[in-house]
């Protein structure tokens, strides 16, 4: 799930003014490089909309199917606000739906049933005539 956080307006190249959502998917654990301690983070995207400011406004805490995933992108240079520091980014944060979104691949055991018991002794069995005895 991902919720709407804020709006912004933009402007189209023409002139034209029209409004984004702000979206954040849930909190995720990350390990910094530098320190090799964890931190909290949640993952922002924007999303166009045709809603006006207050359509904008009233949808501001509202949950959606999907996630904020991320995604490899052309080189593009990137202002880190708090240090005027210039980095260069091969990636951007979209918003995906949730059928769409990426999970990690689960395989199913090839094993059987009978294949994890047969090493178990009966000793240790539920029972060993079918009966619940005490």
């Amino acid at each position: 799930m991902v919720r709407i956080i804020n709006y912004k307006k933009r402007e189209t190249e023409d002139g034209k003014e029209f409004f984004v959502l702000e979206l954040q998917g849930g909190i995720e654990m990350v390990k910094s490089k530098e320190t090799g301690k964890f931190y909290v983070t949640a993952r922002k995207a924007s999303i166009s909309s045709t809603f006006d400011e207050l359509t904008c406004q009233a949808l501001i805490g509202t949950e959606l199917p999907g996630k904020v995933e991320k995604v490899e992108c052309e080189a593009y240079e990137y202002v880190i606000k708090d240090t005027g520091e210039v980095i260069t980014l091969t990636h951007r944060f979209e918003y995906v739906e949730e059928e769409k979104a990426t999970t990690p691949k689960v395989e199913m055991s090839k094993l059987s049933f009978n294949d994890v018991m047969k090493d178990r002794q009966d000793e240790n069995s539920f029972s060993s005539n079918g009966q619940l005895q005490h």
